[in-house]
């Protein structure tokens, strides 16, 4: 009797728990359901992420009686788009004026938007009506405590870098922390000081960059144990014979061309150890190579679709094909680099002759001996999977995959076949300085992107331009190339994107798509300004830094700058003449 009793108990409280929560799921039978849809968009057109939206009703905030201790805050997605049900009575809903008010950080509040068109759509599987209503929100920025909060940390970032105060990844670093706290502290009490959210913050990050870099690191580490980078630098000396600037020409060369069909920070991983090579054996600075090999990759990854992270951008936006950048940003290239290879010669004239070789066979002889495959097993595993790597690079279009996968995989796949010590490569062949650096410098740039700071110059350029195309190509040619030598020109690309593209809507004769290939000239060749323009120059030096040899912030400022604005005005001079 007592077993029967307990399963009668059982059986009449599950019942009244499917009551429960059955009553609990349905909108009560005198409620009629609201769907208000719609999405919120920047004075660009851009969808807006992470803004809030409050439904009014005759004027003023409307929540359910029933929702009030649970109402959920209602927010943007980050395609921009919203989504609000709302439970209120059939009379409310039909006689009601609706409205809604959008708010975010860093944007003047909406105005109270009525909702003026409501259909019926029948009664929902719960036995309510349905209504449903779109509306589309602009927003337009409002400079507040967020944007110059922003853009101090972002000018003390590069101030901190430029004059070498602190090491670059520590002055990222301490710039993105800043933004960090400061929004998690201050804006949680007044959303004026709302810089960068934790969530921001990760999305603010390339991470196909950073896992890019990250593969190519090891896979270059793994290889360098056969010891092919010291036989490609007596193989390079021996193709010029003791003629140093005949050297230097051929590697840049080489770089550009390399960089076209691949990544150029990929490139300079892989040549970067092989000129270290060459300049310890010839006694001089390694960057009498390396700064013009640094450049070289610029200058080359911009010949084509894939040679730039900025042109990957460009043409996934604008639909451009592998063919039209070649057709279109080769001719200049090749005008750049030999402009480039006899800006070498003036530069480093003198110091070519120091490093001259008197008895040449006898240094090759001494070369070879020295500087010879070690391991062949490893290099041609290597080898293969490197070879490998480049054809998903090639291809990675038809696939729709990252770069970063491919390089991972092939990290991952070298690491295993020639049985490397995992811990050993990431501890002593990945290069974390450099990557922390970028990690940190993208939500610095996050910072400046999400409080406007970045939209301003771009708002700045579409009054510039007033409907002249020829100011139009040179003003994004030169803002482009200016800022991408400050800020990393992957997200300054980004940002820039829906400007072009409204710009080649409203300025007659933009159809050609110029100002595509300005932004793609002045975004890759500007990143050869500074250190920090371009992810090849920071990898790069990083290296060097690494093995003992360090270049300063000023130091490559004054090398490369002549160089890169040559390469803009010749540049400029193309697209004037040819568009």
């Amino acid at each position: 009797m007592k077993r029967n009793g307990l399963i009668i108990t059982f059986v009449v409280l599950a019942i009244l728990c499917s009551i429960s929560v059955s009553y609990g799921d349905k909108t009560p039978a005198n409620q009629s359901v609201l769907v208000i849809q719609g999405n919120v968009l920047d004075s660009t057109g851009n969808p807006l992420a992470d803004a809030t939206i409050v439904p009014y009703l005759n004027g003023k905030p409307f929540i359910p009686k029933s929702d009030a201790t649970h109402a959920k805050e209602i927010v943007t997605g980050r395609n921009g788009l919203f989504m609000a049900e709302i439970s209120a009575s059939p009379d409310q809903i039909t006689n009601g004026k609706w409205a809604v008010k959008v708010t975010r950080p860093s944007f003047k509040p909406s105005q109270v938007l009525p909702v003026t068109k409501v259909f019926d759509q029948g009664v929902t599987e719960t036995g309510s009506q349905k209504f449903v209503s779109s509306i589309t929100v602009p927003m337009q920025r409002f400079q507040g405590a967020a944007f110059w909060i922003a853009l101090v940390v972002f000018l003390a970032v590069y101030v901190l870098i430029a004059f070498e105060i602190l090491h670059r990844t520590l002055a990222a670093f301490l710039g993105a922390a800043m933004l960090l706290v400061i929004t998690h502290t201050f804006g949680h009490f007044n959303e004026a000081y709302a810089i960068l959210t934790y969530e921001q913050a990760l999305h603010a990050v390339d991470w196909n960059v950073v896992f890019l870099l990250m593969g190519m690191m090891i896979i270059v580490g793994v290889l360098k144990v056969s010891g092919v980078f010291q036989w490609l630098a007596y193989k390079s000396f021996q193709v010029a014979r003791g003629k140093i600037f005949l050297l230097s020409s051929a590697l840049c060369i080489v770089t550009a061309v390399t960089s076209a069909f691949l990544d150029n920070v990929t490139t300079m991983l892989l040549l970067t150890p092989v000129t270290l090579e060459i300049a310890v054996v010839l006694g001089v600075s390694p960057f009498v190579f390396l700064m013009p090999l640094i450049l070289a990759s610029n200058f080359g990854g911009t010949a084509t679709l894939i040679g730039d992270p900025p042109n990957i951008m460009i043409g996934s936006y604008a639909g451009l094909t592998f063919n039209h950048f070649v057709i279109n940003l080769t001719p200049v290239v090749i005008v750049v680099m030999i402009t480039q290879i006899l800006y070498n010669k003036f530069l480093y004239g003198k110091s070519y002759e120091k490093a001259k070789v008197e008895d040449v066979p006898k240094m090759m002889l001494f070369l070879k001996e020295k500087y010879r495959i070690t391991d062949k097993k490893v290099l041609t595993l290597g080898g293969i999977v490197l070879l490998g790597v480049i054809l998903l690079f090639v291809l990675h279009g038809l696939f729709h995959m990252e770069v970063s996968v491919a390089a991972l995989f092939g990290a991952a796949l070298i690491v295993l076949l020639t049985k490397t010590d995992i811990v050993e490569m990431l501890e002593k062949e990945i290069e974390w300085p450099s990557l922390v650096f970028f990690i940190m410098l993208f939500i610095v740039v996050g910072g400046a992107e999400q409080t406007g700071i970045l939209q301003a110059i771009a708002d700045w350029i579409q009054n510039v331009c007033q409907g002249k195309l020829w100011i139009a190509v040179l003003v994004v040619l030169w803002v482009s190339g200016i800022a991408s030598a400050i800020v990393d020109n992957i997200p300054y690309t980004a940002t820039m994107l829906p400007i072009i593209a409204f710009l080649n809507k409203t300025i007659p004769g933009a159809e050609t798509g110029v100002l595509w290939w300005a932004l793609a000239l002045g975004a890759c060749f500007g990143g050869n300004g500074t250190v920090i323009g371009a992810s090849a120059n920071v990898v790069t030096t990083g290296i060097a830094e690494r093995a003992g040899y360090k270049i300063t912030f000023m130091g490559f400022v004054k090398e490369a700058a002549p160089v890169t604005i040559a390469s803009l005005v010749i540049s400029s001079v193309y697209l004037l003449l040819f568009y």
